[in-house]
């Protein structure tokens, strides 16, 4: 493949078609799925079983409220990130694989944004737990900044940066 269009100037991107681009986008994204998966079975995992502790019994209303919030985010988060497998199951061979990758890519995104929200909810009601400290709800927010830095911020900044020239 040359890297140099018609008019002899440098070319960017790859040379593919519709398909092979939904082909390569498909694997990417499921890669990135793999990891999220993980992330958040382990955190739903964890979540289930703190309502059979006897320390459940002792968390105040409120702090029984986030959890069962915390709760329902993870089992939120579990079924967008799990939701692309899904989709591919069901339209496998139906030739729609560019408008699955653009669907999968949209659940993806929305179970990241609900698996922050397990995250924070988590952090929220251990700390809580752990400690009666006035500081929780600035830590709290400190490592939510941190994260929407990392897997927001940094990503479109980047995104911007390299696409807008």
């Amino acid at each position: 493949m040359s890297d140099t269009a018609e008019g002899g100037g440098r070319r960017r991107g790859r040379n593919e078609t519709e398909e092979e681009r939904a082909d390569r986008m498909w694997q990417e994204l499921i890669q990135e799925v793999r990891v999220a998966q993980m992330g958040v079975q382990i955190l739903f995992g964890f979540l289930l079983t703190v309502v059979f502790t006897p320390k459940y019994d002792d968390l105040s209303g409120t702090d029984q409220a986030i959890y069962l919030a915390t709760v329902i985010l993870g089992a939120s988060a579990t079924g967008a990130l799990i939701a692309p497998v899904s989709l591919h199951r069901l339209v496998s061979g139906r030739r729609v694989k560019p408008q699955a990758v653009q669907w999968a890519s949209r659940l993806t995104l929305l179970g990241l944004v609900l698996l922050l929200a397990t995250t924070t909810a988590s952090l929220l009601l251990i700390l809580r737990v752990a400690t009666d400290d006035g500081s929780v709800p600035w830590l709290v927010t400190a490592v939510v900044a941190w994260y929407l830095l990392c897997w927001f911020g940094f990503p479109l900044w980047l995104r911007h940066r390299h696409t807008t020239r």
